[in-house]
């Protein structure tokens, strides 16, 4: 069995035809259809039921299907390793992200960046915004994706990406979850749900109530999961910030805009890398997800 006759029976699969499975092998029509009857041959099973110019798929020819996707898989995995062992590279990129983050960005970042560089390893922590900025100065991470707290500094790259605007999620039961927007002073009496670990949590509550403006009582909860059950329990709400047009719906929950004075509160979200430990790949990564966002 050669791993070109898989290629070809999986293209065949994919496109719906021999012909359109010969144009993306680029191979010719009756190239292709012998190597498959090279390969039921060899098998000694039929892959296919052939009905004039359409075909279906056998039982045998399900099977062998689904398991050549996991075998050209593996294949792909390991000429990869092999790659990099024989080339002695071990290439990383080490990224960062504020646990307040719930975009889709990020992932369609990397995995734009994993399919251009398939041999460089991509590591991803999550962490409070604290966290992430120690993991940056102490060269744990190569790029961080957070919101800004700090004024920039001249050691580090802060490529601004997008604007945030900060909601509440609130139990739909709660009567605030009427409102088309509350005001910050509106929610004094109600506790605010903050998802982050009991070793950042001094850290998280100074910064909402300290430069957000959210007075009153807090709860923690070490999972958004976590944070989703206080609320519907009702034992407070979460802030959350939104980016872009993010769609949302869940039937026990509300997102309702947080306003200050009338105004959206709002936070502005950054790529933030080390000046002297800027590299190609950091950059590039960094180009992505700006144009994404």
């Amino acid at each position: 069995m050669l791993f070109r006759q898989i290629e070809y029976f999986q293209a065949i699969i994919e496109t719906g035809n021999f012909y359109q499975a010969a144009e993306k092998c680029n191979v010719s029509q009756s190239a292709i259809s012998q190597q498959i009857k090279k390969l039921e041959q060899e098998l000694g099973v039929k892959l296919l039921d052939r009905h004039n110019r359409t075909f279906s798929l056998t039982p045998a020819g399900e099977h062998f299907y689904r398991k050549s996707l996991i075998l050209v898989s593996d294949i792909e995995q390991i000429k990869r390793e092999t790659k990099r062992i024989a080339d002695n590279d071990h290439a990383t990129l080490r990224i960062g992200y504020y646990k307040g983050y719930h975009g889709n960005e990020l992932s369609e970042a990397v995995a734009e960046f994993s399919s251009k560089y398939p041999t460089v390893e991509v590591s991803i922590i999550v962490g409070s915004h604290e966290e992430l900025y120690k993991a940056l100065e102490n060269d744990k991470v190569d790029l961080v994706l957070s919101d800004q707290r700090r004024a920039f500094s001249d050691l580090y790259n802060n490529e601004i990406l997008s604007e945030s605007r900060m909601y509440i999620e609130i139990f739909n039961h709660n009567p605030l979850s009427r409102l088309e927007m509350v005001e910050i002073a509106e929610l004094k009496n109600t506790p605010c749900i903050l998802v982050i670990n009991s070793a950042g949590q001094r850290e998280e509550q100074s910064y909402y109530e300290d430069i957000v403006g959210i007075k009153g009582d807090y709860l923690f909860a070490d999972s958004i999961q976590e944070a989703r059950l206080k609320i519907i329990t009702g034992q407070g709400y979460m802030p959350v910030d939104v980016i872009g047009n993010q769609t949302w719906f869940d039937s026990t929950i509300d997102r309702i805009p947080l306003v200050r004075n009338g105004e959206p509160v709002r936070k502005t979200y950054c790529a933030f890398w080390r000046k002297d430990n800027s590299g190609y790949y950091i950059e590039d990564f960094a180009e992505m997800l700006k144009k994404i966002f």
